[in-house]
């Protein structure tokens, strides 16, 4: 049992990660509007509502401006916190950006509306983190670390421990540790709070997914350790790759010394909101029902379940599907081989696909993908432990791999960006949804011009449809 005991934050997370996990982050702010009063009420610690797959899919697929949806959220959300995901150096895209596309990123994020950004690495390098950091406090906002949480040799409890206090020693405000892959498991998640806290003054959130139907007893465990913030999902949108429910986690809570303090009545307001939402997303094929189960095998292989069913595609389009098992069996040696990195967007691909092509290949290496040799030259960072020379000489020979900060070696960018941009910009901060998603920023922009000059492009195209409310 914890020293102290306090009641536990709710962050909820319907917003964004829920319908990103479950229905490829395709919910429009049309259906998020009407609720956000109520919302408003309940004295969350934070409402997750931005980042991560929110502004790629605004862009792409819904035709929305991500940066308008902030606006509105936050003119009805006044009081409560609202929060993002940051991918770090990489902001919401997929390589890495110069220190002044970065810092402008964070300056418009909390001008907008952000108030706590949560930044993290898929290599867990705080190198790559430190400009996100000090931009976001900067501006007022509250920084936020995430730990990509995995297993393996070098992720013992001193490791966490350790990093706990170096992001202490970076100027981060809170700590996440971020389970994407619902690996982590009850008693160690009592084990893991417990360790990182002896070292740290900061206050601790959890973040994990239902994947592996252990969650709820590893927020439970996480609680009497003395965690003090948990990511739950309003229950038609919880479960499955989903987080926690909501009412069930604050039930569970209830007349307990963690007891949450939220009123169950407007979380039930909440749900029912959302209700049809499910229906509709369940009925069109959006939501499928397999994504609502529980998977084992994320702890049978400790593979995440996006990269697991990457890995099957791949394999059925060639044929091969009957090397699954191979596959799985390789999928820890060449993680080993890469300095055991969390499998997380973009190393679980890079992993997995590595894998892939071993075995289909029938020898370990002889093909490699630009991502992996990217990783293999450290244009991604710093692993927990040293590559393989071996396998980094086969991929990359005659290459030396650079071991500075990545970011250090990318001249500044924003006025390149500001430049290629300024035929389509109406507002500061269409230079940074270019930065990130340069083409599909521009198709979206055409759509917007079409749109205000009256010309309707949105006949044939379901995801731009609003939900009727």
């Amino acid at each position: 049992m914890a020293d102290t005991i306090k009641k536990v934050g709710i962050t909820e997370t319907i917003l964004r990660d829920a319908h990103q996990s479950l229905i490829a982050t395709r919910m429009p702010t049309e259906v998020m509007l009407p609720i956000l009063d109520t919302m408003e009420q309940v004295g969350y610690h934070s409402i997750e509502c931005w980042g991560g797959a929110t502004f790629d899919s605004c862009l792409r697929f819904l035709k929305e401006d991500p940066w308008v949806r902030l606006r509105k959220i936050k003119e009805k959300c006044k009081t409560t916190p609202l929060q993002m995901l940051f991918r770090g150096q990489n902001i919401l895209g997929y390589s890495h950006y110069s220190d002044d596309v970065v810092e402008y990123f964070a300056q418009k994020s909390v001008a907008n509306g952000i108030d706590i950004v949560r930044i993290f690495d898929c290599l867990n390098d705080l190198r790559n983190l430190e400009t996100a950091v000090k931009a976001t406090k900067k501006e007022g906002g509250h920084a936020q670390i995430a730990l990509s949480y995995t297993l393996g040799d070098a992720y013992t409890l001193d490791y966490w421990k350790d990093i706990a206090k170096r992001i202490e020693d970076l100027g981060a405000d809170s700590i996440c540790i971020k389970d994407m892959a619902g690996l982590l498991l009850p008693q160690a998640a009592y084990d893991l709070v417990t360790a990182m806290k002896s070292n740290t003054r900061l206050p601790i959130q959890l973040h994990t997914h239902y994947t592996s139907g252990v969650a709820s007893m590893t927020y439970l465990k996480a609680v009497e350790a003395g965690v003090d913030v948990i990511d739950c999902a309003s229950s038609p949108l919880a479960m499955g790759t989903s987080q926690p429910a909501t009412e069930v986690m604050v039930k569970a809570l209830e007349g307990t010394p963690y007891d949450t303090g939220l009123d169950l009545k407007l979380l039930i307001k909440i749900a029912k909101h959302f209700e049809p939402y499910r229906e509709e997303v369940l009925k069109s094929g959006l939501l499928s029902p397999k994504v609502m189960g529980v998977n084992i095998n994320t702890l049978r292989y400790q593979v995440p379940g996006g990269m697991l069913s990457n890995m099957i595609k791949q394999l059925d389009e060639q044929g091969k599907i009957d090397k699954l098992d191979e596959v799985l069996e390789e999928v820890p040696r060449v993680r080993k081989d890469f300095g055991e990195p969390p499998l997380v967007t973009p190393s679980s691909q890079i992993v997995g696909t590595q894998a892939v092509m071993n075995v289909l290949m029938g020898e370990r290496y002889k093909v490699a993908t630009e991502q992996t040799k990217d990783l293999c030259r450290g244009k991604y960072g710093q692993t927990v432990k040293p590559m393989n020379p071996e396998v980094v000489a086969k991929i990359i020979p005659g290459e030396t791999p650079i071991t500075c900060r990545p970011a250090d070696l990318i001249e500044p960018q924003l006025a390149k960006f500001e430049e290629e941009v300024k035929e389509w910009k109406q507002q500061p901060e269409d230079t940074l949804s270019y930065a990130l998603f340069p083409q599909v920023a521009v198709d979206f922009f055409k759509y917007r011009k079409a749109q205000q000059d009256g010309v309707d492009l949105t006949k044939g195209n379901k995801d731009a449809k609003a939900y009727p409310v």
